[in-house]
């Protein structure tokens, strides 16, 4: 079946990203859209959109009659699920076939065969791929698992059978500890996946995590595309990615990917799949050292640094199989060219236990732009869109390309450096520190690394902060129009030189600030973006701060009326009193803000009636942001 039509069954970046190669074939695209994402980038990436319910991902991207009758309604003759929601849904892949349309993903019986963990162990031991001594049998009761535990060795681990990203897995050191870690994985797999099953398995002390790209078609052929390493996580959920894997020898290469093709064929494999190993870290690479962990009957969110390495569009691939078509290269033709990082820019701060956030993107974007060569940026968001609180917190990929690991590690941390989002929390500098450590550089790193080192990374250094109220007041100082003169201050003495200064408030602390405020050396130059007259982000290191120049005039707005409570500076609301249609009188306090560490009562302008709130209790807002509307008199 040739594909003319594409409904992309997901959102955000994936979306976005297939859409893409779409264009360039000439396939028109259907996008669909929660309530949450009516305005969302991937909908205006689309030819077509269509709404298919509320926020909630059950509501919405995990309806399968909606997305089917989504596709029906506008002539799209495929699907492509791209990762997460229902991409490895057995039943979802069989619907739309049933329904007479091409599948962008592997057969059904193969998503079936690699769902469950022990299912797959035992296919992958038939088909002669290395597994770890484990426990994967049907009995879950306490007694069997015990028994089973003392057999497998401490320390190990317990996983999901039916788990995914990092969820129902626990680590158990001793005997001890089984019991109550069993009942707290079980709990989490059943309210994750619905099924309680878990297996057990030998812990490796210093895991690495490296996985093979493999291939298939609807002819019989399988390939590889290489290796990834994707060890650098935080909480088992993958951080920056890249290929080939640092240290890999040609020998170890050839022996993993050979295995990896071996399972792919042995379940009559088509299309994007990825197969997982887990790696001995506390010993140099070698045929000994890895075993099968998982397969992932999907396209992978790092499959671009495939991509890089290998020159090719593996959603290109996807729809040329999913047509029926033959894989487009060889083996011996795929080559492995230069080095490839990728880098997860998530809405989340690390330094608040990785907490997401939600809210209006300021600002958002590269200091130059990409070429697609050397430097991918593959983003479901852009300046302007809201990011909502419903979904998972990765909003955009940087990608670097460069010919040896070391270059493309320095391409890598100097964008980082200047990867700015304002708005909504953000990672990148995070994500630099990471790639700036001795243990990276090196390829020493593993699975456990980041939580072993969490609060260095975590942290925003000071002198990050300090560069950025530097270069503010620089530029306001040596700008005489740029800020009113009621907001500098020289500090004419008698017995000593002015001193120049403003006052500043970086994300929401308040300080005098002068142009010659000592710096360090370590500190990057920041990049300034200035967002309005009073408000600017600035990033340095790729930590983002939203300064602004105070301005406490809320109570100077009440005094002279009107028909609007603003937020007078960027803050929390702790509270809203105010209700719509109900009488309030001049001075009274409709909500409370929190900022620069201090509460502000917001109050009525006027005497009147409210129309209309437009905040609640922990909403982030933005200086200037209507927060209680008066009705006209």
């Amino acid at each position: 079946m040739k594909i003319t039509r594409l409904l992309v069954a997901n959102r955000g970046e994936i979306a976005v990203r297939i859409f893409r190669t779409c264009r360039r074939l000439g396939i028109e695209t259907v996008a669909v859209y929660s309530d949450a994402d009516r305005a969302a980038m991937h909908v205006r990436e689309a030819d077509e959109a269509v709404h298919i319910g509320a926020a909630p991902a059950a509501e919405s991207y995990l309806r399968m009659e909606a997305i089917l009758a989504a596709a029906a309604g506008t002539g799209a003759n495929a699907i492509h699920p791209g990762y997460g929601f229902l991409s490895e849904n057995a039943a979802f892949a069989e619907a739309v076939l049933a329904a007479g349309l091409a599948w962008v993903g592997p057969p059904p019986a193969a998503i079936r065969a690699m769902g469950p963990k022990d299912e797959a162990k035992r296919i992958a031991e038939e088909a002669g791929v290395p597994v770890l001594p484990g426990y994967r049998g049907e009995a879950q009761d306490i007694s069997t698992l015990t028994k089973a535990a003392e057999k497998v060795g401490y320390p190990l681990l317990i996983k999901a059978v039916a788990g995914g990203g990092g969820r129902g897995i626990r680590q158990v050191s001793t005997a001890a500890d089984l019991a109550a870690e069993l009942v707290s994985a079980v709990r989490e797999a059943e309210s994750s996946f619905g099924d309680g099953r878990v297996m057990l398995e030998k812990l490796v002390g210093r895991p690495r995590h490296i996985e093979v790209q493999v291939f298939g078609d609807q002819h019989g052929n399988v390939v590889h595309l290489f290796e990834r390493d994707c060890s650098l996580q935080r909480r088992r959920q993958k951080v920056i990615e890249e290929a080939p894997a640092p240290g890999m020898p040609e020998p170890v290469r050839k022996v993993m990917t050979d295995a990896a093709v071996k399972l792919a064929k042995a379940v009559g494999y088509q299309g994007a799949g990825t197969v997982e190993f887990i790696v001995d870290g506390s010993r140099p690479l070698g045929p000994d050292t890895f075993w099968f962990l998982e397969m992932n009957t999907r396209l992978q969110v790092e499959h671009p640094v495939t991509e890089a390495i290998t020159g090719t569009d593996l959603v290109e691939w996807q729809l040329i199989v999913a047509s029926g078509g033959k894989l487009p290269l060889k083996q011996k033709d795929i080559k492995l060219t230069g080095h490839a990082f990728e880098a997860r820019i998530c809405a989340e701060d690390p330094a608040d236990s990785f907490r997401p956030g939600a809210g209006l993107i300021l600002e958002f974007g590269l200091l130059e732009e990409p070429d697609g060569e050397t430097l991918r940026w593959d983003a479901g968001f852009e300046s302007g869109d809201r990011v909502p609180a419903n979904y998972d917190s990765m909003i955009a990929k940087l990608i670097v390309h460069a010919e040896t690991r070391d270059a493309a590690l320095e391409r890598l941390t100097d964008v980082l450096a200047h990867t700015q989002l304002a708005g909504v929390p953000s990672n990148a500098g995070f994500l630099r520190r990471c790639a700036l450590s001795e243990a990276f550089a090196s390829g020493t790193h593993h699975v456990n690394w980041i939580g072993e080192h969490l609060g260095a990374l975590a942290a925003v250094p000071d002198a990050h902060r300090a560069a950025s109220l530097s270069a503010v007041a620089t530029l306001l100082l040596d700008d005489e129009g740029a800020v009113s003169p009621w907001d500098l201050h020289d500090g004419f003495r008698l017995n000593s030189a002015p001193r120049r200064g403003v006052l500043l408030a970086a994300d929401g602390e308040a300080e005098m600030v002068g142009p010659d405020t000592s710096l360090s050396d370590e500190a990057p130059f920041p990049l300034i973006t200035d967002l309005s007259p009073r408000r600017f982000a600035v990033t340095t290191g790729g930590d983002t701060f939203l300064i602004t120049i105070p301005e406490f005039s809320a109570d100077a707005d009440a005094a002279l009326g009107g028909n609007v409570v603003k937020a007078p500076m960027p803050g929390k609301v702790l509270s809203v009193l105010a209700i719509a249609g109900n009488t309030v009188t001049r001075g009274e306090t409709l909500a409370i803000l929190e900022a620069m560490k201090m509460e502000h009562a917001l109050t009525a302008p006027r005497d009147g009636v409210v129309q209309a709130v437009h905040a609640s209790a922990g909403q982030q807002v933005a200086d200037g942001d209507i927060l209680v509307m008066l009705a006209e008199e």
